[in-house]
């Protein structure tokens, strides 16, 4: 688990050096929120279930199978980009190799392709379950309400994780919801709402295997809420001190699931000082290695550009 949140940190990490060194146009960070997308994830069968991730779900699809290399490929836009051919965004995520179903820019879209997926499933009778997730914000969208209730009606097995992570780009928590608590509105739609510390990774996967277990015998969907924190802007494009303090990123930073899980591997002597620092140095190693390969690869070619666009 620690190996896959400190990778999704430092690539996210590399991606904003990049961009601020004028090579990438544009990133959208998960830092913050590598605990709650490790634990969500690990709980799944990686070889049958599948994934409906949003864009800052760098840490599951990573999880999932994809590598530094893919993300860097997909950032610099390259022909070979796993996620759209270099056609999308940076962090659109999907890939059929793992099951990672295509996301789309409207937010919340994806839950409702998530239900469409356990639906057919369940009819089909094949015995898979589909994660879906989603920022706070998401969950005021008239879409991810559709999603809830017909998941809810037709008992469908599929597991709803909203990253709470405090705002919608620069709306606070208390100007989102009335109530401040999203899990809370899943007794409306027919299933458990449940509300967990998202920088604890162990409480995370604890939560949403049981959600996992529950879904895949029939009984249902569940709607989990993991609280943490966005440590970063919005994206590359945006100014978070124009809507927060420094201080209280600082102080959110004390509780950032990658320094509670290092602290537990180093008070329960897990690891050594120098396996730590052998694990960084190799991690630092294949996203160098990722970087070199992805500006030698080959942009796409421009003919294709209507390709998968049209029926062809």
């Amino acid at each position: 688990m620690y190996r896959y949140m400190l990778l999704a940190r430092k690539v996210d990490e590399k991606m904003w050096l990049l961009n601020r060194a004028g090579k990438l146009p544009f990133v959208v960070s998960c830092q913050g929120q590598e605990a709650t997308q490790i634990g969500a994830a690990y709980a799944l069968d990686r070889q049958k279930d599948w994934l409906c991730p949003y864009y800052r779900d760098l840490g599951m699809v990573l999880l999932f199978g994809q590598t530094a290399r893919d993300q860097m490929l997909s950032a610099f836009a390259k022909k070979d980009d796993p996620n759209s051919g270099g056609r999308q965004m940076p962090n659109h995520f999907g890939d059929r190799r793992y099951r990672i179903l295509s996301g789309s820019s409207p937010v919340t879209t994806q839950m409702l392709h998530a239900v469409g997926i356990a639906y057919a499933g369940k009819v089909t009778g094949e015995d898979h379950v589909v994660l879906t997730s989603c920022g706070e914000g998401s969950s005021n969208q008239g879409d991810w309400h559709e999603a809830l209730n017909f998941a809810g009606v037709h008992d469908l097995p599929v597991v709803f994780l909203v990253e709470n992570n405090m705002y919608a780009i620069s709306v606070p928590l208390s100007k989102q919801l009335a109530g401040e608590n999203v899990a809370a509105r899943g007794q409306g739609y027919g299933m458990p709402g449940i509300r967990v510390d998202g920088n604890d990774v162990f409480q995370v996967y604890e939560v949403m295997k049981q959600a996992v277990e529950r879904a895949r015998k029939g009984e249902g969907p569940t709607l989990i809420e993991a609280v943490s924190y966005r440590l970063t802007p919005h994206s590359s494009d945006d100014d978070d001190l124009t809507y927060r303090t420094k201080e209280e990123i600082e102080e959110a930073k004390k509780r950032d699931g990658l320094f509670v899980l290092e602290t537990y591997l180093d008070e329960h002597q897990l690891w050594t000082a120098d396996e730590k620092e052998a694990l960084s140095k190799a991690i630092d190693t294949e996203i160098t290695e990722a970087i070199k390969f992805a500006e030698a690869a080959d942009h796409p070619n421009p003919e294709d550009l209507s390709k998968h666009v049209y029926a062809g």
